[in-house]
């Protein structure tokens, strides 16, 4: 084992004895969502990937380590600290060197789960190219992860507040499957719509492993988005996010708000903006990952 990991007993067992892992981001739970909210997410989710047959891998690090799977009160620090640093691929070396505490994003959960050998990872929605991002050249370091790191991630599209017609091309140019779960439409995060299509569409978690298998078997490097719509119930008309999402952004370019710092800064606004709908439909979509991520993952296992 890689010497910078530190796994829990929960999920050594699990992997040495190759049952199903999902491994889990922490960036939702320092910058993602408000408190107590964020820490109740973070418990169910482990929750509902254990109802579901598979093992939760909740990744992060402290103390320079890469924690791979997490106890209570580590989960408690990530929820409550206010000393959180954002981690991709390229602030690995200098957080754990340090010793700071670092919550993944999508690439960085997804480098974790590699070293540990874990296939399958739920998330809220991936990031992408965002809106101006021929200008600004502002694109997600998750979409090169997704090109060269094999883990499937299962996501309820990418965020809203990008551009995703042009996050769809760069998948494409880098070789990554987008396969809707259960829908031909990619989904927008807060919406179950888009605009835009899927490569193709999958209905059940033994088609999205075999097809998972056969890439990696193949030798075809990188990962697969598993593009999986949120509930119905708790999704939200597109046009009137689309608007509410145009306003958050007009507004981040007129504070001068860049690069990682305005993710964050969306999402409070558009929580605001909703009064508080788009919370409710965030924490929705991730139980929902959640819950088909374990299932994928137990298929793999099959």
């Amino acid at each position: 084992m890689n010497s910078y990991l530190s796994m829990t007993d929960e999920v050594k067992e699990a992997l040495d004895s190759e049952k199903p892992v999902v491994a889990l981001e922490t960036t939702i739970i320092s910058h993602g969502m408000p408190y107590p909210q964020n820490i109740q997410m973070a418990q169910k989710v482990e929750q509902i990937i254990r109802d579901n047959g598979a093992v939760p891998a909740t990744i992060g690090m402290m103390d320079g380590k890469i924690k791979i799977g997490m106890t209570p009160e580590e989960l408690e620090t990530f929820a409550t600290s206010k000393n959180v640093e954002k981690v991709s691929r390229r602030d690995f070396p200098y957080i754990l060197s340090a010793g700071k505490i670092g919550a993944t994003t999508v690439a960085a959960t997804m480098i974790g789960a590699a070293l540990a050998g874990i296939e399958v990872f739920a998330t809220g929605g991936i990031g992408g190219v965002h809106r101006e991002g021929e200008v600004t050249m502002d694109i997600s370091a998750d979409l090169t992860e997704l090109a060269k790191t094999n883990v499937a991630v299962v996501c309820a599209g990418a965020k809203s507040i990008l551009d995703i017609g042009r996050t769809l091309e760069y998948l494409e140019t880098h070789g990554v499957p987008v396969v809707g779960y259960k829908t031909s439409e990619f989904p927008s995060f807060y919406a179950r719509e888009s605009g835009y299509g899927v490569d193709f569409r999958l209905d059940e978690p033994s088609q999205v492993a075999d097809m998972l298998r056969t890439k990696w078997a193949l030798g075809l490097e990188g990962g697969a988005i598993i593009a999986n719509p949120v509930p119905a119930e708790s999704a939200m008309n597109h046009l009137e996010i689309e608007g509410v999402i145009k306003q958050a952004l007009n507004e981040a370019k007129e504070q001068n708000i860049t690069g990682k710092h305005v993710t964050p800064f969306l999402l409070s606004r558009i929580k605001q903006l909703t009064d508080g709908r788009s919370l409710a439909t965030n924490i929705a979509l991730v139980y929902h990952n959640a819950q088909v991520a374990a299932q994928i993952a137990v298929a793999l296992k099959a």
